[in-house]
């Protein structure tokens, strides 16, 4: 009989000290939430940047600003120098734009960590590479990047020639008259990742090459929602909004795409080994001295990343395969890769290859229809490779695109796809272009887009000039002045990938069509998306060349 009242005051005693013990933990984190904000926005008030206004920061500047006007408004605050502070509420973003600021955030092995600002990727992307954090990212990156050794990419030629080759065939529908090319390049850049990351052939791959890159532009378009619209960056609001149903059944198409492309590959494999691989994809050489002789002097090894560290040995023979079948078989082979992420990996590789190649293609293509002479000077690269003949591109084929390649860098300084890049701080840094220390907690944005348009490292920078990379006008120029793949540490582990297929996909277009255009630069109207877009589109006209290099 005693036990009762002994059990009450048992239940008394914890209940009393449980609840003032919630509260003094609430207590001090609340406390300490205070000092860290209160430290964060008097260092971020030491920095040049537009007057705040209590509470909101500076959020009300962005407030009913559409997106295709945002270029226009940040361009407003560049008067503030190459260090440009901001606030949302209490969060702290600072806008970087000297090289030397650069380096110090993109070359450091600390500052790895994507802002917050990714996480409305997570749904979709999960914990793949451009998510990722700490040593899951150290360890897929050390994975991956081997997959994208030249070795492995040389096989994806005839993949990349192929796709190319059909969308030429298509394009003669639009022969004589004015048309989107983002449209046509979106849809065979898809093509080539089915073919290249997921082993997805031929007519198989049409209607889910086109639900895909749908499903993909509209989770882009929710994603940019989150991006700029204050409510909706708040969870428990985007919730119970209209875009989380939409993003939900978005995602199941896209995952749903990768799920059954993944299950098919792992039965198939099951069932007959090697020989369920496609045949192309079977049939890699490796890369003879000479080849290596022609990439150690191509102007790319300014682009310098970890991908230039491979050692040969990383890459076997059997290794050239579609990028899921050599995840799954590093997964089969004991490395450190659930199903699940490699299923993450490959939605990020599509997600990363088909935007960015897209609108990087479609940029190049409509300067080249701007400037007449530079588009008969690729020719002229062409013609001397390809002698006359409609011949198939080659491996060997890009090695000697040198102007080309140069016309692509120079469009993707003037038009990097990817316009911006937004790292978390994890320590107080102190910047090398004025006294100024960034606190710990703060959101940087590498600005490319501005970047690449430095006086002192690209002189006249308006004006579109492929012979700013030549070797001799690149060796004195600051390193992380041109970042359209980003650098260091974390830098695009496909953009050797990106590059190739830029090269194949353009020369092939070129060879069969002369692009016209009757714009200038100045005449885009240029959208800070996701992706670097035109609110106008990508409008040019194309005639049929009349050599014999068409195979129309």
């Amino acid at each position: 009989m005693d036990a009762v009242p002994v059990a009450a005051s048992s239940s008394y005693f914890t209940t009393s000290l449980f609840y003032p013990l919630v509260f003094i933990v609430a207590s001090l984190w609340a406390v300490h939430w205070y000092i860290e904000n209160l430290r964060i926005v008097r260092m971020g008030n030491k920095l040049p940047g537009p007057k705040t206004v209590p509470f909101f920061g500076n959020a009300l500047l962005a407030f009913g600003v559409a997106p295709e006007d945002v270029m226009g408004e940040v361009i407003k605050y560049l008067h503030y120098g190459r260090v440009i502070r901001a606030f949302l509420g209490t969060k702290l973003i600072v806008f970087l734009i000297d090289p030397r600021d650069v380096e110090i955030i993109l070359g450091s092995h600390v500052h790895l960590d994507k802002s917050a600002e990714y996480r409305f990727f997570k749904p979709w992307l999960g914990e793949g590479l451009l998510i990722s954090t700490g040593e899951k990212w150290r360890t897929h990156r050390k994975i991956i990047a081997p997959t994208f050794h030249l070795n492995v990419l040389k096989t994806f030629v005839p993949l990349f020639y192929e796709n190319s080759l059909d969308l030429v065939k298509r394009l003669k529908l639009e022969v004589g008259k004015k048309f989107d090319i983002h449209d046509y390049l979106s849809a065979v850049t898809v093509d080539i990742l089915l073919d290249t990351a997921m082993g997805v052939r031929g007519g198989k791959r049409e209607k889910t090459g086109f639900d895909y890159a749908m499903a993909v532009m509209k989770l882009c378009n929710i994603v940019h929602q989150r991006q700029y619209n204050f409510m909706l960056r708040m969870d428990p609001v985007f919730k119970w909004s209209k875009y989380a149903t939409k993003q939900e059944q978005l995602l199941s198409i896209i995952h749903g795409l990768t799920r059954g492309i993944m299950d098919k590959r792992k039965k198939d494999y099951e069932e007959k080994g090697e020989d369920a691989y496609p045949e192309e994809l079977r049939q890699g050489k490796s890369i003879d001295s000479k080849t290596t002789e022609i990439i150690k002097s191509s102007n790319m090894k300014y682009v310098r990343d970890d991908l230039d560290e491979i050692d040969e040995n990383d890459v076997g023979e059997k290794r050239r395969l579609a990028f899921l079948d050599l995840m799954l078989e590093l997964s089969r082979n004991g490395a450190n890769m659930t199903e699940d992420e490699v299923r993450e990996e490959v939605d990020t590789i599509m997600f990363e290859g088909h935007d960015t190649t897209a609108a990087g293609s479609s940029f190049t293509l409509c300067v080249l229809g701007i400037h007449q002479d530079i588009q008969e000077r690729v020719m002229e690269e062409l013609d001397s490779i390809f002698k006359g003949s409609d011949r198939p591109c080659t491996f060997q084929d890009t090695l000697e695109m040198k102007y080309l390649e140069r016309v692509i860098m120079e469009s993707l300084r003037m038009f990097p796809p990817v316009p911006a890049i937004a790292r978390h701080l994890n320590e107080d840094v102190k910047l090398a272009s004025g006294d100024y220390v960034l606190p710990r907690g703060t959101t940087v944005i590498i600005a490319q887009y501005q970047i690449h348009r430095l006086e002192e490292y690209y002189p006249n920078p308006e004006v579109f000039d492929p012979d700013r990379f030549l070797p001799e006008n690149t060796q004195s120029r600051h390193y992380y002045a041109y970042v359209p793949f980003s650098a260091g540490p974390r830098s695009c582990v496909g953009r050797k990938y990106a590059m190739l297929k830029l090269k194949v996909l353009i020369s092939t277009i070129l060879r069969n069509y002369k692009i016209l255009s009757d714009l200038t630069e100045a005449d885009f109207r240029l959208q800070l998306d996701i992706i670097l877009k035109r609110t106008d589109g990508f409008p040019i006209w194309i005639e049929p060349r009349t050599k014999t290099t068409n195979v129309m």
